[in-house]
């Protein structure tokens, strides 16, 4: 692997920890899979970074995940995220061991946390990347992203400067199995933390969760601005419900009050990986076809033949969205 000054002492592939809401959000053990694929192509290890306070259970879970190595930084400031303490307590950890590549989940927490650590580290960072592959020659991390409004899809690669880091948008990896006798080694490392008095939690209480769970649906049912109305969004539900689904939309639905942004589908969204997607009235731009991707079949219903969304689909049906929803509901009622 070719080196420069700036790169020569880097090693290892790290990946922020984020154990909040656990079991519903798999993306730092997709991360720690991908990691791993990445990490056998350079010969380096994995590392996933815990922050917090009693969080033993979570360095085991990651463990059991796949990490070669689990840091743990244990302190009672550390139980409530706050970003400015956060970023100052990584920010000397990564100084201080170097990753060589840094990744995190581009979700609401890592747009937010990692655009601060990569400015202070004077580093690059990609957002809410679709795919991450490494050129082993260079040691370089090509990160695919969105770009031009979701238009086109782009390498990016960051050459003198590292870590290289990158968040990457949920459900892109498949996870890792479970393995209970997978053996790591946990590293407790001597960190000055001091909590920013600038900001206090006051009070706080959990969201209310939702009546599904449109990322494990085994069917989903999308739909885009070629319904035309919310009356003819609307018959998506009805259909859903018929299938034992879930209600996806893209980003013009969700902006024209549709739907509900926890449906938003696509990068700047949620992704699925259901065995059944039926969109409806979406035309196939990259920021929205990034999150249904993992689909096992797509059926795709659009008045437009030439629409991008067709390529991709297993089934393709031309034609007005409401007109073909009426005919499958009545097809649907029959049988219930």
């Amino acid at each position: 692997m070719k080196k420069t000054q700036e790169t020569e002492r880097t090693q290892g592939i790290w990946i922020f920890g984020d154990y909040r809401n656990y079991f519903q959000n798999r993306v730092t053990l997709q991360l720690i899979a991908k990691g791993k694929e990445l990490a056998g192509k350079l010969g380096t290890e994995v590392t996933v970074l815990v922050l917090g306070h009693q969080v033993h259970q979570f360095a085991m879970e990651y463990s059991a995940h796949g990490a070669d190595v689990v840091m743990v930084v244990e302190h009672p400031a550390l139980k409530t995220y706050q970003v400015e303490t956060y970023t100052r307590v990584v920010a000397g950890l990564v100084e201080a061991w170097r990753p060589h590549i840094f990744l995190a989940g581009a979700t609401a927490f890592g747009r937010e946390f990692f655009p601060r650590l990569a400015k202070r580290l004077k580093t690059g960072l990609s957002a809410d990347c679709v795919s991450l592959e490494v050129d082993p020659e260079h040691g370089w991390l090509i990160q695919t992203t969105p770009a031009f409004g979701g238009e086109l899809l782009a390498d990016v690669i960051t050459p003198e400067h590292r870590p290289q880091m990158a968040t990457v948008h949920p459900g892109m990896f498949k996870e890792r199995i479970h393995d209970k006798t997978a053996v790591s080694r946990i590293v407790y490392p001597e960190v000055q933390v001091e909590a920013d008095d600038r900001v206090q939690l006051v009070r706080s209480k959990p969201e209310q969760a939702q009546k599904g769970n449109l990322q494990d649906a085994p069917v989903v049912v999308a739909g885009g601005r070629g319904l035309g109305t919310k009356e003819n969004f609307g018959m998506l539900f009805e259909l859903a419900a018929c299938l034992g689904g879930e209600v996806g939309a893209t980003r013009p639905a969700v902006m024209a009050g549709w739907a509900e942004e926890d449906r938003l589908l696509g990068q700047t969204g949620k992704s699925v990986k259901p065995r059944l997607l039926i969109t409806v009235g979406t035309s196939g731009a990259v920021q929205y076809t990034t999150g249904i991707q993992a689909a096992e079949t797509i059926i795709a219903i659009n008045r437009d033949p030439n629409a991008p969304i067709f390529k991709m689909a297993d089934l393709g049906l031309v034609g007005e969205g409401r007109t073909i929803l009426t005919l499958l509901l009545e097809k649907l009622r029959r049988r219930i």
